[in-house]
């Protein structure tokens, strides 16, 4: 059954995991199994209106899982997840889902704009044919992350850094108010990457929520506001001020920290 909206304070909240309707994700007791050992076991998060937030942690930590198990693309074992106040199912035109490159057939025959207007399905419908309109906001997207002169290119044709332009130009074209990434800048160039925080800083400048799944904790605290610390459960969460800590990583890391060659990172956060 779905939680009852009640009033308190002038804010309508879910009884049943105590969040707000203005709240964009949150998460309580997500667990996600492979077989017998949990990828993540229990952990409760909150995504703040207009933050971008970064999910960190070792390989392994589960991430990725945490990602794709709030959102319902693999199966949870257990766990409640709302999303401004909604379930998941309930509030899909709300939010849009990068995932990581490796995940996608890049021999998919399609066109780098027909790959972002699929981002417009809620718009056009699922069985009509997209119209002069639809193709002019997907240029549109295209343009904003540098790919305009691309559109006509078969996505397999693309680089790595370039295939991840045309996803984020998809999920630009759902306008939504919450955008979660999977290692968006995963195997990416550096004029790429910039590119990408761009657009992700215009967004967070428009009072949209951001949450990417990070692997490199040298640039944590140039680009996020928030960060979530993973391995399997929960360890930390905060402002990047004083959640991205010592303590924190090394609690996260372990001894895998050191191998990562990013002591300095411990050394300016100590």
């Amino acid at each position: 059954m779905q939680a009852e909206l009640i009033a308190q304070d002038g804010q309508l909240q879910s009884s049943a995991i105590g969040v707000r309707e203005d709240q964009p994700l949150s998460v309580r007791g997500l667990t996600v199994s492979y077989g017998d050992k949990p990828a993540v076991f229990s952990i409760d998060a909150d995504f703040r209106p207009g933050e971008m937030t970064a999910i960190i942690g070792p390989n392994g930590a589960g991430k990725s899982t945490f990602l794709k198990g709030a959102l319902g693309v693999i199966p949870r074992l257990s766990g409640d997840v709302r999303i401004f106040g909604r379930p998941v199912d309930a509030a899909r035109a709300r939010f849009a889902f990068v995932p990581q490159r490796a995940s996608v057939d890049w021999d998919f025959p399609a066109r780098a704009i027909d790959v972002v207007m699929m981002g417009l399905y809620h718009d056009i419908g699922l069985f009509r044919l997209a119209g002069s309109r639809h193709r002019t906001q997907a240029l549109e997207c295209l343009s904003r992350v540098g790919m305009a002169d691309f559109a006509h290119r078969q996505i397999g044709q693309l680089s790595g850094g370039q295939q991840q332009r045309v996803f984020l130009a998809r999920a630009l074209a759902q306008n939504a108010d919450l955008y979660l990434l999977d290692e968006p800048f995963a195997g990416v160039d550096a004029a790429t990457e910039r590119a990408i925080i761009d657009v992700l800083k215009d967004l967070k400048s428009l009072g949209r929520t951001i949450a990417c799944v990070h692997h490199n904790l040298t640039t944590v605290t140039e680009y996020f506001d928030s960060a979530l610390l993973l391995n399997v459960r929960k360890i930390a969460e905060g402002p990047v001020e004083t959640t991205f800590s010592a303590g924190n990583l090394q609690a996260t890391y372990g001894g895998r920290l050191a191998a990562t060659h990013l002591d300095d990172v411990i050394r300016k956060t100590g």
